[in-house]
């Protein structure tokens, strides 16, 4: 049965999605805050592109740092993701119990006790593993596929996407202590065909984002692959024929795909897919914005980020 009590860990998750979804609204329905309450909100949750569109934004006194080191957020998830699957592999194979701060840090997340960590589910660790694959795959391509602009964001954006992949981790940790019991070690049929689903899903997600960052930084390069311009271009082809962000989308289905892996059945990680697709409809609805703004001959019935939807 599905539990109803809130844990620490879906609170966090639940108003973040919350914070990203009011924001999402004012931004859809064109609703404005009063006095300069709308220049601090605009400079939150705007970044690169989309920031330079109220050039009033300047004003409000917030730090900024270059969009390009977007390849930091990844690195941090691969050097701590990469550490929680080291430490929960020697969990299962060397029988070794996971280090103490890792234990009370999830025993404050889930108001769980240290034995819920005692024995970790087959399942967390394809969620672990498919993570740490995300990240590696993304900073990759931040390093050599992506072509960045002169963008900024600000240092809250920033702070936020350094300490968002840290929580993440331990949020898939978290998930040990309210599976179900038939996931652990033994591999049944019905978590075969889950874990399965969930892989294939991921990949299709993964390369679709993939060929999207790459018809992107195509945009600003020449046939040989050499940057030739930072300015932003109408992209065309693929799935963009169909939305503006098809890499936003691609995100939504990678988080969803992790929760197929955990037979759908993964509360709390059903809050971190809630949030992911906040999130992104308000990234993709500002860059939305923008693309129409900017190109008068921009499609018409493209949509944001959900084709015929959203």
């Amino acid at each position: 049965m599905m539990r109803v009590a809130l844990q620490t860990v879906d609170v966090a998750w639940l108003l973040l999605a919350c914070v990203f979804l009011i924001a999402f609204c004012i931004c859809k329905f064109s609703l404005k805050f009063p006095g300069d309450f709308e220049d601090i909100f605009q400079a939150f949750i705007r970044y690169g592109k989309t920031k330079t569109q109220l050039p009033e934004l300047r004003h409000v006194p917030l730090g900024c740092v270059p969009k390009r080191w977007f390849w930091h957020f990844y690195a941090v998830s691969v050097l701590w993701n990469g550490l929680l699957l080291g430490l929960s592999l020697r969990s299962v194979f060397l029988q070794e119990q996971l280090p103490d701060f890792l234990t009370d840090l999830l025993r404050v997340l889930t108001e769980q006790p240290k034995a819920s960590w005692s024995e970790l589910k087959l399942t967390v660790l394809v969620l672990q593993a498919l993570l740490w694959v995300h990240s590696l795959r993304r900073l990759l391509e931040c390093l050599f596929v992506s072509v960045f602009s002169n963008g900024m964001i600000n240092i809250v954006q920033y702070a936020f996407g350094l300490s968002y992949y840290i929580l993440l981790g331990l949020t898939v940790l978290s998930v040990n202590a309210t599976l179900p019991t038939e996931a652990s070690s033994v591999l049944s049929f019905s978590q075969l065909i889950w874990h399965t689903s969930g892989v294939l899903l991921f990949l299709w997600a993964s390369w679709l984002q993939h060929c999207s960052l790459s018809l992107l930084a195509s945009l600003r390069t020449n046939s040989s692959g050499r940057v030739e311009t930072l300015t932003h271009r109408m992209p065309r082809g693929g799935w963009f024929e169909l939305v503006s962000c098809p890499h936003y989308l691609a995100e939504l289905m990678i988080y969803m795909a992790l929760s197929v892996c955990c037979s759908c059945v993964s509360f709390t990680w059903w809050l971190v897919v809630l949030y992911v697709l906040c999130n992104q409809a308000l990234a993709a609805h500002l860059c939305h914005e923008y693309y129409r703004s900017t190109f008068k001959s921009y499609p018409s019935g493209r949509k944001a980020f959900i084709p015929f939807l959203l």
